[in-house]
Order: C-alpha cells, then structure tokens, then sequence
C-alpha cells in the first residue's frame, strides 16, 4: 500500500510489479477495438441483456405481486418470464458459439441455470398446489359451480366470503404473513395505538375529520359505510381505543381458517425465494458485467469482490429502505408506522441481524490470499477492525430489539413499584416503534473510515471519499428520522413516509454504487483512459440511482394498485 502523498499520475511500471496485463476481453474485441476482418456480434449479447433484464427486473417482480394477491393474471406472467427467459439463454448460447472464450473459469452462465431452476420452485409448488385444491373441491360438499371452480381451486382462494367493506384489507394479504396473528390482549392494542402527547387530541380530531370526509367522497357506497366510519377513523387515528376498536374495524382478520404449520412454513419460504431471486438477478448483472468486461481476474479478484459483494449490500439496502420509505411491508410496521397486527419483529431486527452476521463472517475473510505466519497488514487491520465493529453492534442492536430483554431492562424500575400488576404500567409513547440507532452507526462509521482510507494515487482517494460521506449522510438522515419520530411517535397504520428516509435511503443506494465503483481496476481503467474526473462518476451513479429509484416506485406501485383494485372493485368496475 501507498503511504506517501496520493499521486496525481498513472506509474505502469509499479502497476506491473504487483499485477499482470489485462488482457483482452469480449468488450474489447466487440466494441473497444474490434479488428475490421473478423465477424463479431455484440447484438446478440444486447438481446440477451434486454431479454433477462426484462424477465428478472420487469416481469418476475409483477409475477411476484400477482402472486400475493392471487391474480388471475399471475400464470400469465409466469410464461411470459419463461419465454423471455428461453430467449434470452438462446441469445447468449449463440452468441458464445460464435465468439471465442474470452474469460477463463467463467461462472456466470452456471449460476444464471442455478438461478432459473430456482424459478420452477415455486412453479412447481403451485402446480401441486392447484392438483391438491382440485382434488380437496371435487370430493368437498358444495354445490359445483364455474364460479366456485375459479375461484377456488383456479385463483386458490379461501372459499369463504367477506362481505365487509374492509374485505381488501385482508383478504389479498400476502401469504408469507398468514402466521402473524392479531393484537389478542388490550394491553397490546393499548400500548401501541395510546399516546401521552398533549396535542394527540387536537391532531387526532383534525384527522378525524379529514378521514371521513375522504371516505365518504371516494366511495359510492358511503351510506353503507357510515355505520363503520366511526370505528374505522378510532382504529386508523384515535389513540383513546384499542382492542375493542381493533376488532370492530378488521373483524375478518379473526375470521380467517388458521393454516398448518407446514403450510405457513411452504408459504415463507415460497415468499422469501421469490423474493430472493430478484437479488440474485441483480447479483448475475454484476457478474455478467464484469465478465463481458474482463475484470476481477488475477491478483485483482479478492479486493474486486470485495467492492462488488460490499457495495451491492448497500445499494439493495439502500433499494430496501426507499421501498419501505413509499410503503412497503406496513403490515408489519417497516415503513414508519403502527403495525395493525401483532407478533412482528421490527425491521431495525433484521438490519441488526444482518450486520451481526455480515460482520462475523467478513472477519475471518479478511484474510483470504494471506499465507500461513503472514504478519498482519496495516489494510487487513483497518478492515477486521470494520467486521469486528459490524460483529458487536449487530449483536446489541439485536439484544435492544429483543422483547425479553427490553423486560430485563425495565426490571428495576418496575421492581420498585412493588407488587403492582404490570398491566397497570403505561408505557412511554416512544415504545410505539423501535429507535435503534446501531445499524445506522455501523454504517456511519464505515463511512467516516473509508473517507479516510489511503490510496495510491488522488482520485481513488477523491472517489472513497466520496462514497464515504454518502454512507455518513445515510446515517445522519436515519438519525434525523428517528429523532423526529421520537418527539411525536407514529398514530396511524399508515406509512407516514419522513423525508428523512427518502433522502438517506438515497444516500445509500448511490454510495453503495459509488462503492462498487471505486475498484481498482475501474479507476485504474479512467486514469488510463482520462476520465478520471469526480463529477462525472458521481453524475453517473445520481443517474443509476435514480432509475433504480423508479424502478421501485414502479414495483411497489403496482402492488398497492392491485390491492386497491382488489378491495374497491366497484370503484374500478364503474
């Protein structure tokens, strides 16, 4: 490592001393210098691009959110991702049979298999699925119907009807959160849904009225509402009513026939690998790009994954947090707000769990390359220092969100009142959400840090630095959030969307871009080539960034639009 003044230009000479010429690649053979007498055929790799880009990051997510809401539409687009799929490995399958191998012990295309075979997973779990609705509706009792047959053993909903205008709030809820059970005691509803604030009253009026106005005017069948009105505004605003409220509004939500464990767990799991695949999509155009490219090859490898695997992480996390910004995952309370229904676990949890694990993992793999007796570097001390630091936080970040221990740690003083129920003790507004300020800590640190990380030469230093206080700037913004939160702690079930978090979440995703970014080989790459210039690169990743942030717009969207179709059919019918 370079300890001295970063330099200003390009040295070969040293670069060749540690590392080998690149070689030629497919971009360079295609488009960078292609010789005028040999046949070349970079189309057919656009194809192959635009043909997966469509399937993993355009249909797939669709399918996804017809899936949950058990659209008719749903087989639809399960063949057209197969289609899109069938062409895009014929595109890529001729393209390789008419160019040479250009990257040795590739694995892109093996893990794109791995990836699609994962798709017939929950393919074939629906197929079995249909053939038992089939079988279980043609030995059942009721009557035989075309309706019926749709209904249940086609689309695969419950048999049952939900008459009640709140039908659309349950009904199309999303498999994966059929175990998470309703608010069963007052002390829970009371505790979620009651505020000490001096002016909950006055605010909660005004919404009250405003509710109710809105209802009435967007709906055709306000006369039938107005009974319900009433309870709906207390369950969605009113901090004075609890369980009783909560019942009253949702009464499907205990309605509905409980699942078997194995089918809560089959659900789960179809969900999270749906899910998943989308990830691992994003996680194959970063390893198609950089094959096509002809990076990550030689002593390059371990400090370009490095990049790609850490960036990515905070890009997809920083996709995550925006989606949860708009909306999404309000059903367990994720996008700042009140949860309405019990048993979640927040996601300040999950983002602890994955920084413990992340970090207990990144620990030991710091060491990759080294031999056996290496003394330590001072590079391989700054980023085991990180993982450590990622270790523990994690690991008390998850501790504040556990429930027991949060019990443990109000021991002493509810200890002292004596033998005094518990229920009796009111709890602070603030335990209303969760205010865990170690994930944004983590990651505010390694952004302080890696500003700082001396580099070779001054633009890889400019461009670390600049990625650096994009993760501070999440961590401030995160800070900022729950600050504001905790003077006034969410009322309503809806998601209450603080700028704060569309602004950090931003700031994340385009660090995490700018992360990736920063490998060696892509600014070694723009010195040699003079774009090594800071405003552009980080034009280019506001750009990417922002796409992407209209990509999820777009997906999360589309879902809520479905819902609303769902639960206002007349609405769209008219």
């Amino acid at each position: 490592m370079h300890h001295g003044q970063p330099l200003t230009e390009i040295n070969e000479t040293d670069i060749l001393l540690s590392h080998l010429p690149t070689p030629p690649s497919y971009w360079s053979i295609d488009i960078d210098s292609p010789d005028p007498d040999v046949s070349r055929y970079p189309g057919l790799m656009a194809l192959h691009v635009t043909f997966m880009m469509l399937a993993f990051f355009v249909v797939l997510p669709a399918g996804i959110a017809l899936r949950s809401l058990k659209h008719r539409w749903h087989a639809f687009t399960v063949v057209l991702f197969y289609f899109l799929c069938a062409l895009g490995c014929a595109a890529s399958a001729l393209y390789r049979k008419l160019t040479p191998d250009m990257y040795d012990g590739s694995t892109h295309s093996s893990h794109g298999y791995v990836v699609i075979c994962l798709t017939l997973v929950p393919s074939a779990l629906d197929i079995v699925a249909f053939f038992a609705r089939l079988y279980a509706y043609l030995r059942g009792d009721d009557k035989f119907t075309f309706k019926s047959l749709w209904r249940t053993v086609i689309l695969g909903r419950e048999p049952y009807d939900l008459s009640s205008d709140y039908t659309g709030l349950v009904a199309e809820d999303p498999e994966e959160y059929d175990e998470i059970k309703p608010f069963n005691t007052a002390s829970q509803g009371a505790s979620r849904l009651h505020s000490n604030s001096p002016s909950a009253d006055g605010e909660t009026a005004d919404l009250e009225r405003y509710t109710t106005s809105w209802v009435n005017e967007a709906s055709p069948h306000a006369t039938h509402r107005s009974t319900l009105s009433a309870a709906s505004d207390r369950t969605l605003f009113d901090p004075r009513h609890s369980e009783e409220t909560l019942r009253d509004a949702f009464p499907p939500l205990t309605s509905r026939p409980s699942k078997s464990l194995v089918q809560r767990v089959t659900a789960i799991v179809r969900a999270t690998l749906e899910r998943s695949l989308v990830f691992a999509a994003f996680g194959l155009t970063l390893t198609g790009i950089v094959v096509y490219t002809g990076g990550c090859r030689n002593n390059y490898i371990n400090g370009c994954l490095a990049h790609l695997i850490k960036g990515g992480i905070f890009w997809c996390y920083g996709l995550f947090s925006f989606a949860r910004f708009l909306g999404s995952h309000s059903e367990m309370g994720w996008a700042w707000n009140i949860s309405p229904i019990g048993n979640h676990i927040s996601a300040e949890l999950v983002e602890s769990t994955v920084i413990f694990l992340y970090g207990i993992s990144n620990t030991w793999m710091e060491r990759f390359g080294a031999h056996p007796g290496d003394p330590f570097t001072t590079k391989q001390v700054q980023h085991i220092s990180i993982a450590v630091m990622f270790w523990f936080a994690g690991l008390v970040g998850m501790g504040m969100e556990s429930r027991h221990v949060r019990k443990w740690l109000a021991a002493s003083a509810s200890s002292a009142l004596g033998p005094a129920p518990s229920s009796t003790i009111s709890e602070p507004p603030s335990y209303r959400g969760s205010f865990n300020p170690f994930p944004a800590l983590v990651i505010g640190v390694t952004g302080a840090a890696m500003s700082a990380h001396a580099q070779t030469y001054l633009f890889q230093v400019q461009i670390h630095q600049l990625w650096g206080w994009l993760l501070l700037g999440f961590s401030v913004m995160r800070c900022l959030t729950y600050f504001f939160l905790w003077l006034d702690p969410p009322k309503s079930v809806l998601p209450s969307r603080p700028p704060t978090e569309a602004l950090g979440s931003f700031f994340l995703a385009c660090g995490g871009l700018m992360f990736m970014f920063s490998t060696e080989e892509v600014t070694l790459g723009a010195m040699r080539r003079g774009r090594d210039d800071m405003m552009m690169f980080l034009n280019v990743a506001v750009a990417i960034t922002c796409f992407a942030f209209c990509w999820t717009l777009c997906v999360v969207g589309f879902k809520g639009w479905l819902k609303y179709r769902g639960s206002h059919p007349t609405l769209t019918s008219s």
